[in-house]
């Protein structure tokens, strides 16, 4: 049909594209989904859900939407602003080389970036296994006995093995001693961290401090902030003699040919692997390590992929042991970490495997040589280098020439580091070249004197390591590190792994509080711009500008999306941010004269790291009850205000509610908590629900942290990276955190929470396109669609199964729920013997994810379709859930045993199926297609169900002998 001569150019514009590709439902489907709710419109079910009393008065302030076109050209002139130089600063960031088919085939893959995290263990085979790949590299490489599958940063590891370290030895002490040469960001969040838990940190030269003060235990960096390669092993039985932990910082890739720490008695063993193949990116995001005494191993902190069975007898990973800890515990937990950094973890353990342990060696050896050559020629040009052994840090006395060196390195569009005035510092990595050494000579020799020449280096130097400190024991003897060298060889091992998986480029992820919504293709583009993925995160401020005007942005547009007046980004998951927020309420009381307030309020539907934060900054937790409507019980709530009224901190709540609905009076909640003196934390799990309908900063919330890896679209990789903003009022924005390392002190507030001033930097480029492409309207659309979505699912499953909790909103069908739904299971449990275990399995035959399991009611399972699955894929998953009632009606009638069903042996493999007796009560066909469809396309469990118990009681969390395979 020819387009009208006189068609307006509006009407040509496409500036709402993205917003119809990221929302599933079209104009057809939403007429289609509020017929089947019983609701007259979407503004209308809105209506009818959100309380009036905390509705938005005002739209959100944000720029119009644009296209993907548009938003990534904006965003390029963002990112141009930031200047990529060389960079030989180190302090724990290093250049790398990321093995191109690990870039495409993992970073850039959402097979891998869209997964969820491994709770589900059958459907998490693939990225499981690649975890123990990089338990097994970080237990071997530093020689301990066992690692767990990645923590967040190298200074926040830090801070959880001190805390561990006080947690497991003899020792009755309450000092940590630092070695004064571990990098100063380290440092910085230690110190942090130990201070609201009464632990005295002192900083200095390790070995004539632990002379003088008693201590629980030692950290010390191995080579250190300054290049040192120091033999420890005197200090580490000083240290065990007074019944400490020697605690060691180090680096994976000296450890290819330095001594590693597990063979001189180190207790606790962390650093970080971003050198392996992931890059700098600002500062993150990086998979930290942790490794530790088998002693130690079940109050380790952090996720820890174990080896189990499944019901057929086969090898099959799971999580073992910390498992969402949290929720079990609450503030009797070890750690408040709910995430890790899997696909981080997932691409350093590949950089292994693809180079193998030759490989590894090779370049570390590269690294030292360079080291070496340039320390023999700063040598001959009349220079002083501070250590004399070294792997690839130097530190150079340069008296008062410090600024003309470090000016001619950034004439010649290179980074050195400024140790003090008089040093500098140089670190080498595996992007160094022979130019690069002859830059570095041509910098730092006095005026007139003529450079050594590289090629004088041709037979080679001896390398500036110890003797004595000289690896000679094996690592990565595995097959799995000495097999898939060649591209072909890993390209298939990646595919093998991801097609073991189920990631949102299959199916539809249900979860319940997780928020499993599209991570479009346009805002995962910029991370891998050299503007953004290149730059070292303590480059001068004036080479950020681009990360800080970023940082601006998004600021602003969350400030607007929540209500609050500051933000800060620094937090790199949501329990960090949660951990700042209540370091910020806690400094408020403090700066008022009221440190002695520390009761913290929490409704006992929380999420598990509620409690644990609140303890992790010396709060006392006490539990509100919640009514028959899972809505916080404001009469427990008002009694338990009165009766600590003078100790009230705060109170943290989740909006809405854990359970999955709008609590009505939450503003009289607020109101309430601020009459007795405390302040209100509103836990931003759920602004999905939220965004451009009410705004927590509003309503009266003090403080949120919000999940930029669910409602801003930031993939859950695997389970992590995340992003955890923390967002504050106005009067508590000093209290953000600050970091000195990186010259931002903010006067009166807490210090760093994170090892980068801006956390994982590298990935807040997808929160922004986000935002820039969908806009105010966009914004609000996805939140209602969200809502709408969740109630449709309500709506067609109400028929078959209970809602827990939803609003009884008269004429809604299913009650009325916000953006999830609790599906009770408990009734048929005691009808038929199915649990909601058994339902969650099955739903693996029907190719999904299962949704939330038994939180926050045991029994049940939560779901939360998203705005971004389309009315298809809805049905699809309302379907096989029908099909399930359909089954467990016939476990009732009797027509199939309750020990033996499709819901009790699920998942079924094909090789359970293939075999050539089947004892079962139900025919092949019914286990595997029990929906016509799957016929076309089905996903196949790669192991049954896998045996929890026993995982537990026969710990393994290493690679599995290649013999366990052979049967």
């Amino acid at each position: 049909m020819l387009m009208h001569a006189h068609t307006p150019l509006d009407a040509l514009e496409n500036h709402g594209e993205f917003i119809a590709r990221h929302i599933g439902p079209d104009t057809a489907d939403e007429a289609h989904m509020l017929s089947v709710i019983g609701a007259a419109s979407r503004q209308a079910l809105i209506d009818a859900i959100v309380p009036k009393s905390i509705a938005r008065a005002q739209p959100m302030v944000l720029p119009p939407a644009v296209t993907e076109a548009e938003a990534l050209a904006e965003l390029r002139a963002v990112a141009s602003l930031n200047q990529v130089k060389k960079s030989f600063i180190g302090q724990g960031y290093y250049g790398t080389l990321t093995p191109g088919v690990i870039l495409r085939n993992i970073l850039e893959n959402p097979a891998w970036y869209t997964a969820y995290t491994p709770y589900q263990a059958e459907i998490s085979q693939g990225r499981m296994e690649a975890l123990v790949n990089f338990q097994t590299m970080i237990a071997e490489l530093t020689g301990m006995a066992i690692a767990n599958a990645s923590m967040l940063d190298e200074a926040t590891a830090a801070a959880e093995a001190m805390t561990l370290a006080k947690r497991s030895v003899k020792s009755k002490s309450n000092t940590l001693i630092v070695a004064g040469d571990c990098h100063p960001q380290t440092i910085e969040v230690v110190k942090t961290r130990a201070e609201p838990l009464g632990i005295e940190v002192i900083v200095g030269f390790a070995p004539k401090l632990m002379e003088e003060h008693d201590y629980f235990a030692v950290l010390a960096q191995y080579p250190s902030t300054s290049g040192l390669v120091h033999d420890m092993r005197e200090v580490v039985e000083k240290a065990h003699a007074k019944s400490a932990a020697f605690i060691v910082a180090a680096d994976l890739l000296a450890l290819t040919l330095l001594t590693p720490p597990g063979e001189w008695g180190a207790d606790i063993v962390i650093g970080n692997s971003q050198r392996f193949g992931v890059p700098m990116g600002g500062g993150g995001p990086h998979a930290a390590f942790m490794a530790c005494r088998d002693e130690f191993k079940r109050s380790m902190p952090g996720r820890l992929v174990g080896v189990s069975v499944d019901a057929h007898g086969n090898p099959a990973y799971r999580l073992a042991l910390q498992t969402r800890e949290q929720h079990i515990r609450r503030e009797k937990a070890t750690s408040n970490i709910c995430t890790a950094q899997v696909l981080l973890a997932v691409i350093a353990s590949m950089y292994a495997v693809y180079h193998g342990p030759e490989g590894l060696k090779r370049i570390a050896t590269r690294v030292a040589t360079f080291t070496a050559i340039l320390a023999d020629g700063l040598g001959k040009l009349g220079l002083k280098v501070q250590n004399p052994y070294a792997f690839d840090t130097l530190t150079i006395e340069t008296g008062d020439r410090t600024d003309e060196i470090i000016g001619r390195a950034l004439a010649g569009g290179a980074n050195l580091r400024r140790l003090s005035p008089q040093h500098v510092g140089v670190s080498l990595d595996e992007t160094t070249t022979r130019e690069d050494i002859a830059a570095l000579w041509s910098w730092f020799a006095p005026a007139g004197q003529a450079c050594p020449q590289v090629s004088d280096y041709a037979a080679g130097i001896a390398l500036r390591l110890p003797e004595g400190l000289r690896r000679t024991s094996a690592y990565l003897t595995h097959p799995v590190f000495n097999t898939h060298h060649s591209e072909t060889e890993m390209l298939r091992y990646l595919r093998r792994l991801a097609d073991k998986d189920l990631a949102l480029d299959r199916s539809m992820i249900p979860l319940g509080s997780c928020t499993m919504k599209l991570n479009a293709t346009s805002e995962m583009i910029p991370i891998t711009w050299p503007e953004f993925a290149a730059v070292h995160p303590f480059a001068p401020a004036d080479q950020l500008k681009g990360y800080a005007l970023l940082n601006e942005q998004l600021t602003g547009w969350l400030c607007q999306a929540t209500g609050y007046a500051g933000i800060s980004l620094q937090p790199n998951a949501g329990s960090q941010g949660e951990y700042a927020g209540l370091l910020a309420i806690r400094g408020w009381h403090q700066s008022r004269g009221e440190g002695h307030r520390k009761v913290c309020l929490i409704p006992e539907s929380a999420h598990g790291t509620n409690p644990a934060s609140a303890q992790m900054v010396g709060m006392q937790v006490l539990v509100v009850k919640c009514d028959a409507n899972g809505s916080v019980d404001l009469d427990d709530l008002k009694a338990k205000c009165e009766q600590h009224a003078k100790d009230l901190a705060c109170i943290m709540i989740t909006y809405p509610s854990t359970y999955g609905v709008f609590e009505p009076r939450v503003k009289e909640l607020c109101a309430m908590v601020h009459q007795y003196g405390g302040r209100v934390y509103v836990d931003g799990a759920n602004m999905n629900a939220l965004v451009g309908v009410a705004a927590p900063g509003q309503f009266g919330g003090d403080v949120s942290h919000l999940n930029l890896h669910k409602t801003f679209c930031i993939p859950h990789g695997g389970g992590g990276p995340g992003v955890g903003p923390v967002c504050v009022v106005e009067d508590l924005v000093p209290f953000l955190p600050g970091h000195a390392t990186a010259g931002q002190v903010r006067e009166g507030g807490v210090g760093a929470v994170s090892a980068a001033p801006l956390g994982n930097a590298a990935v807040l480029p997808i929160s922004w396109m986000y935002v820039r492409m969908m806009g105010a309207d966009g914004l609000k659309q996805a939140t209602e669609t969200a809502i709408l979505s969740a109630n449709y699912v309500a709506a067609k499953l109400s028929d078959h199964y209970d809602i827990h909790y939803s609003g009884g909103i008269a004429g809604v069908k299913g009650g009325g729920v916000a953006h999830e739904c609790i599906l009770d299971l408990r009734p048929l449990k005691e009808t038929s013997g199915i649990s909601a275990e058994d339902v969650a399995k099955r739903l693996i035959d029907y190719g999904f994810h299962a949704p939330t399991l038994s939180f926050p009611v045991a029994g049940t399972l939560m779901v939360e379709p998203t705005e971004s699955e389309p009315l298809v894929e809805l049905d699809r998953f309302c379907h096989a859930m029908i099909s399930i009632r359909e089954e467990i009606r016939k476990v009732e009638s009797g027509a199939w045993p309750k020990e033996d069903n499709p819901l009790k042996n699920a998942p079924h493999t094909s090789q359970s199926l293939l075999k050539a007796e089947w004892p079962h009560a139900y025919t092949r066909e019914e286990a595997a297609y029990p929906v016509a469809e799957l016929r076309q396309y089905k996903y196949w469990s790669p192991v049954g169900r896998v045996d929890n118990v026993y995982g537990d009681r026969n710990l393994f969390c290493s690679c599995v002998p290649m013999s366990a395979f052979a049967e």
